[in-house]
Parts: C-alpha cells; structure tokens; sequence
C-alpha cells in the first residue's frame, strides 16, 4: 500500500476544519496529514491541538502564502520517505474511497499529477473552474488528460517532486499552480483526472473581487507565469511578460490614464524580478530541482 501525506495549508480554518480532517481520516486509504497554518486569527491551532491529536501540525508566525506552506509539507514527505503527497484545500473534503481510486489505479509513466472529479460544496454539480477545464477531455474515459487542473487537490508521486521540485518561491499566493503546471509539461509529463475519484470544494458561493485593484494583481501574476515559463526561451518570455505589459500601457496612453500607468508599473515590477526569474527559470530546467528548498 502506498504512503500517502495530505497536505493542508490553513488560514482560519474553522468554518471547514472537522469536514475537511474527517473525511481524510475517514480514507478507505490511510493518509497521514499534515497541516500548515499560516498564522490564523481564529481557533484553528487550538481546535486541531485538542480534537485532532494524530494531525502533524506545523504553525507559522506569519503567513507564508500558499506555495511556501506546502513547500514545507513537501520537504517532510521528503525527509520521511512518502510515496506521494495529496495537497487538499481547506475548503475542501473527499470521498472516503478518493484516495483509494487515486493511488490505485495504474497511470501511464508520463502521469505526474492525478486528480480526482471537483464537485462544489453542494455535492450535486461540478465545481465552476473544474467544469470548464473538463469539458476539453474525452469524456467516454475513466482515466483522462487535461491540460490544466487547479491544485485544489493535487496526487503528486514523490518522485516528481524530487525532479520538478516544489512549488515557485517567485509565487506568493495565485499562480503557484500554473507555473507548476508549466514545469511539469516541459519535464515531459502530464495531468490525470481519475472520474472514479470523487472531491467537493466549498467555494460556489464566494464572490470574486471585480475591483481595479484585483484586477491588475490578476494580470502581474499572469505576466509573471509567463515570464517564468520555461517552455518558451527567455527572449519569447521576456516578450509575452515585460514587452506585452508595456504594449498594454502604450495602447492606454490617450484613453485611460490609470491603466496606462497600472500596466507600467507591471513592466517595472517584472523588470525589478528579472534576475529572480532567471536565476528560478534556469533551477526549474534541471532535472532534479532543490532551488525551492533554499527558500524554506
């Protein structure tokens, strides 16, 4: 039977905390989990430390983010010898039999990420996000490709954490999983969506955040995953990144200041993380990735 660490990093996880560990603990396929808080406001320490005994708890003074809370996770399955890592949100739960579909099931040696169907909170219908990345699948199969699944619950084998490595230390909290993705493609593998496998993420009613503000954070990120993507030379990156985010600003010169000055200040910020990204550009080309784990 396969090692299993669940890794969920936490930030006032009260709301889904006994569902989220439950269902875990409930696996037909035992994991062991480990939880990395990310210095919450509520009672969440508290809860785990006096109901939950058997997590491993790991509690940060301040929050990490979310690619560098699991990098934390990762680098203790690492050290303790796991055969895979299962990253779980916190507003999230499984079916009892989901990680047992998930490891055993026979993959295709290019597999290095499984996940399982994404079912919103309600339990009745696919999750938003999830939907729109399967409906590019073959539907007829249990076992599928997709080129992109959020990280909302991630099988990773261990051994592509110790080639791909862990996640981007260039990413604090969004585009982790995309860049990821990225990586992953150019080492040569791909996702798998196992239909058999059934998971709920609670987020159907959370509104999004429709501000100028939110908006141009979305697009730093966008330009930075594109900036970091390995698959395209560093002169196609710095293109796609810096130079497209400079035609934004010119094309709203005349028509909208704040944009026009929200975009360069894009540019500047990229061109200010030039040396960051190509010193991680040139660690995440390697065949066995340690970079990540400086950063811990």
């Amino acid at each position: 039977m396969k090692n299993v660490l669940s890794i969920i990093v936490t930030y006032n996880f009260e709301p889904w905390l006994d569902k989220c560990l439950s269902s875990l603990l409930h696996s037909s396929h035992p994991t062991d989990i480990i939880v990395i808080d990310n210095a919450s406001q509520d009672n969440t320490v508290e809860l785990i430390r006096h109901n939950y005994p058997q997590i491993i708890l790991r509690e940060s003074r301040v929050n990490l983010g979310f690619g560098k809370a699991n990098n934390l996770g990762f680098a203790y399955a690492l050290d303790k010898g796991y055969d895979f890592v299962f990253l779980v949100n916190q507003d999230a739960w499984v079916q009892s039999n989901c990680l047992a579909y998930l490891t055993e099931k026979p993959y295709p040696k290019d597999i290095g990420i499984i996940s399982p169907m994404h079912y919103d909170g309600t339990e009745q219908v696919l999750d938003k996000g999830f939907a729109d990345y399967m409906k590019q699948v073959d539907a007829n199969e249990n076992i599928v490709t997709s080129p992109f699944v959020n990280a909302a619950f991630w099988l990773i084998p261990l051994f592509i954490l110790k080639q791909v490595g862990g996640f981007s230390p260039l990413f604090y909290h969004y585009g982790e999983d995309s860049d990821y993705v990225h990586r992953l493609h150019y080492h040569g593998y791909k996702i798998a969506v196992n239909r058999e496998a059934i998971a709920y993420h609670d987020r159907q009613n959370r509104t999004s955040d429709d501000s100028r503000k939110a908006f141009f954070k979305r697009e730093f990120i966008y330009f930075l995953t594109e900036f970091a993507n390995i698959n395209y030379s560093f002169p196609k990156a710095f293109t796609y990144a810096v130079l497209a985010s400079i035609k934004k600003a010119l094309q709203a010169i005349y028509k909208d200041r704040h944009t026009f000055v929200a975009y360069l200040g894009i540019a500047l910020k990229l061109m200010e993380k030039t040396k960051a990204v190509v010193t991680t550009r040139r660690a995440n080309k390697r065949s066995e990735n340690r970079h990540w784990l400086k950063n811990l």
